[in-house]
């Protein structure tokens, strides 16, 4: 990825460019210290003076009213704020003429920012940048060699921290990502987050960082310095270097749609720069934007290649499951990796979409009003809304698209994530979002399986990796925590395997769900590759098939495979190729793969494989168990122990009570040694009291201990224990247990001959 650049041959003003401002993508004002406003139209290429300032007007910085807020369109899209050297700003119209001016203060006003919803201005004097923060609560500004950032609330703490060794020149603080940029007289520019902590610092440059802006999406951004502009990634490591003659680039201001950059030059020059080269990859194909209109795409197979040409300017494109969605300023293209001839084309509604998510059977698009499902075919099939939704500052760390769910994490209360149906946009779970402990850094869903079975996977504040059901049925859903430490995630495309960089290794759950089916099978279906291979922070871009792409701190692209077998395995369970999956596992002799084995069949309940799979990794006392569940007398007794092997008591209780099996559910509590729910049970269905009044004191004697609870002493003085009585009774429940088995399995047998 580069940019490209371009200069006219001699500069449209006379003296030093202050200022520039995009209106719309294509078109820009700048303002400079000859007095004069000039219009660009980048269509056209013309260029038109809209007003000369008087003498005493001397502009330092300009920022146009925002657009658009979330899904509103603001009015007032036609005003600037134009700062001066005269301790005012001025209110411009889009025609030059000066509607409003204030003093603000006794010297030069060196910055001035409107907040993001249009309702606040932002001024500093004797400050040299200022920025607001992503939600317009909190304002960053500089102070000498210092950050502060001061919130709006009164009696709130105020940050402050030393940013540089030379004076800190500017600032910007990006809304998408929260992270925040400075550049200084020490010649470095450095990346920070919300809270002070340093995450790049560049080494030192040859000039002062005079100028610094955030992409619109916050994915990259630039730095301007003498004859010098950079193009870098989020994380700070630079994509490219540009060395026009432009003299020192005072301010840099990114059109709306991302796409493009301009520079106020020391010597009078506007630049204007475009992004070229980025690159795509999915299995065997490569694509590379070598022209703002034109696309390459490489078969790395057999080496063909196709142009693709588009009528307008490229902003966004995304390549995954043989499908190439590209976005430019007026349609979306949809293509086939089977024929890249026939795009499928439909119009935008806006040209400023930031984001594109893609699943197997649809893609969604994210705009500047809201968010859009479409099918391959072009179809619009959904579109989400909820109270508060801020489409413009939604990322793919909090979106997260499946085939039939879509995830979004709440801005305004980043501990909550909601769900929708990705066919009506309706709310999932009767519209109860999901609520975590901490706020959530990242989600993602799985891609593979039934929407009743769909999973997702979240990183919190303190890294910490969680698995939950999207689907929890009016219950309170069970948030398992998988890992710790975790900085990066990716689910396969063709099997739920999740893979992640977990503090210095490379790890792979190989069968993340197993947590809810036998939990202390986590650790042995994990897979781990040292990270020393890895540079500092590396990130994971995406991972297809068997081959996982990760991005290094320092920008370079590596590659690491992970074992076929766990995703063949995944592919027998999903079909109940039980037999396969055994044979599998014998010829690959892993143990992690017998353990993946046993979780997915007892999540499948199927018993006999189960058993095998647990014998193989030495688990005798779970063999025991299973065996123990195959001898119990009736079905919803086997059920209620397969529940509870898994770790789901209530619902285990709650299988034996709907089936009237009173007796298994008293003794399945004084197995678990829940001695008070066992005789509130026996109490309240008046039956096997003397049972469980036995077996206490049984328990009791074998520790040489004495009744000390108040409701068992209550209740044994009135009950004689007689074991040979309680044994008779006993046998005489689990006789009817299997008597009414047999009934009901005899029944549906000659109802089925019937049928």
């Amino acid at each position: 990825m580069r940019l490209k650049t371009s200069l006219l041959k001699e500069p449209k003003h006379k003296e030093l460019v202050s200022c520039v401002g995009w209106t719309t993508a294509d078109e820009l004002y700048s303002c400079s210290e000859d007095h004069q406003i000039l219009k660009w139209n980048l269509l056209t290429n013309e260029t038109g003076l809209v007003v000369r300032l008087p003498d005493d007007i001397y502009p330092v910085d300009l920022h146009w009213f925002p657009k658009t807020v979330g899904a509103k369109k603001q009015t007032q899209a036609e005003i600037s704020a134009l700062t001066s050297t005269d301790g005012k700003f001025h209110l411009v119209s889009k025609m030059g003429r000066i509607e409003k001016s204030v003093e603000a203060h006794k010297g030069a006003v060196l910055a001035g920012r409107w907040n993001y919803d249009g309702t606040a201005l932002l001024t500093g004097c004797p400050v040299y940048s200022v920025a607001w923060g992503p939600d317009s609560d909190r304002i960053l500004y500089t102070s000498r060699r210092q950050l502060i950032i001061k919130p709006l609330q009164p009696s709130t703490k105020v940050i402050q921290w030393k940013a540089h060794d030379g004076l800190v020149l500017k600032v910007d603080w990006n809304s998408v990502n929260d992270l925040i940029l400075s550049g200084g007289e020490d010649c470095k520019y450095k990346v920070w987050d919300s809270f002070g902590r340093l995450l790049h610092s560049s080494t030192s440059q040859d000039y002062p960082i005079t100028s610094l802006s955030w992409a619109p999406d916050g994915e990259m951004f630039a730095v301007g310095s003498f004859n010098t502009l950079r193009l870098c990634d989020k994380t700070g490591w630079s994509y490219a270097l540009e060395k026009p003659n432009t003299g020192s680039v005072f301010n840099l201001a990114w059109s709306a749609d991302g796409t493009q950059l301009a520079g106020a030059c020391g010597n009078g020059h506007v630049i204007f720069a475009h992004v070229v080269e980025q690159h795509w990859e999915w299995k065997n194909f490569s694509i590379t934007l070598t022209k703002r209109r034109t696309m390459q795409v490489r078969n790395v197979q057999n080496d063909a290649v196709d142009v693709l040409e588009f009528r307008d300017r490229i902003i966004k494109a995304s390549l995954a499951f043989d499908h190439l969605v590209v976005a430019t300023s007026l349609q979306c293209y949809v293509y086939n990796s089977r024929n890249w001839n026939t795009p499928l084309i439909f119009d935008l509604k806006e040209g400023t979409v930031s984001l594109i998510l893609q699943a197997e059977k649809h893609f969604l698009l994210v705009d500047g009003s809201g968010l859009y499902t479409f099918s391959y075919e072009g179809r619009l099939t959904s579109s989400p809304k909820f109270l508060g939704m801020r489409a413009d500052v939604l990322s793919a760390q909090a979106v997260s698209l499946s085939n039939d769910t879509i995830a979004i994490r709440d801005k305004s209360d980043e501990k909550v994530i909601l769900f929708f149906d990705a066919m009506t946009g309706k709310p999932l779970s009767d519209g109860k979002p999901l609520t975590h402990k901490l706020e959530v850094l990242e989600v993602a869903l799985d891609q593979c399986g039934p929407s009743s079975e769909r999973k997702i996977s979240l990183i919190d504040k303190n890294h910490d990796l969680y698995l939950t059901s999207v689907h929890h049925l009016g219950k309170e859903p069970k948030i398992c925590k998988i890992g710790s430490m975790v900085h990066s995630m990716a689910w396969n495309d063709t099997a739920n395997i999740l893979c992640g960089i977990q503090d210095i290794q490379f790890t792979v759950w190989y069968y993340p769900s197993v947590v809810f089916a036998d939990k202390e099978l986590l650790p042995r279906t994990i897979y781990t590759k040292d990270g020393s291979e890895f540079s500092h922070a590396p990130h994971i871009l995406s991972y297809v098939g068997t081959k996982v792409t990760l991005r290094q701190g320092d920008g370079s692209l590596v590659y690491s495979n992970v074992p076929l077998y766990s995703t063949l395995l995944h592919e027998y369970s999903a079909s109940a190729r039980w037999e396969d999956a055994l044979r599998l596992c014998r010829f690959a002799k892993d143990q992690s793969l017998w353990a993946c084995l046993a979780g997915m069949a007892m999540a499948s309940r199927d018993l006999n494989t189960a058993e095998m799979a647990y014998a193989a990794i030495g688990e005798l006392p779970r063999v025991q168990y299973i065996n123990f569940i195959k001898e119990q007398p009736s079905k919803e007794s086997s059920l209620a122990h397969m529940l509870m092997f898994s770790g789901h008591v209530q619902e285990a209780e709650t299988t034996l009570l709907q089936a009237g099996l009173i007796y298994q559910a008293i003794q399945m509590n004084i197995d678990l040694f829940n001695w008070n729910r066992a005789l509130e049970l026996a109490v309240k269905h008046k039956t096997h009291v003397d049972t469980v009044l036995a077996f206490r004191g049984k328990f009791l004697q074998t520790f040489g201990r004495k009744e000390t609870n108040k409701r068992f002493l209550q209740y044994s003085e009135g009950v004689e224990v007689d074991w040979e009585r309680i044994q008779a009774k006993i046998e005489m429940e689990l006789f009817k247990e299997r008597e009414k088995a047999a009934h009901t399995s005899v029944r549906g047998s000659v109802a089925s001959r019937h049928l």
